[in-house]
């Protein structure tokens, strides 16, 4: 069965982290991409230090909420 997730915010490092404590608090669990890390660890040529975090689709509005909140 496949996942679909949403897209909440792209930032450095240390804004995710704090998002993900944050989101974390309320029980969310986001899911965290970070392309260049994974490029590094392949063996690839590094990509600007930009990780993407992601949240079920029943989790969006409040995480998203959070988020503005956060960054506002």
């Amino acid at each position: 069965m496949s996942q679909t997730f949403v897209h909440i915010f792209s930032g450095s490092a240390v804004e995710v982290l704090a998002l993900r404590d944050a989101l974390q608090a309320v029980n969310i669990i986001p899911v965290i991409k970070d392309e260049a890390e994974s490029a590094r660890l392949a063996g690839f040529g590094a990509t600007p230090n930009l990780q993407r975090v992601f949240v079920h689709p029943d989790e969006a509005t409040e995480a998203q909420r959070i988020c503005n909140k956060l960054f506002a």
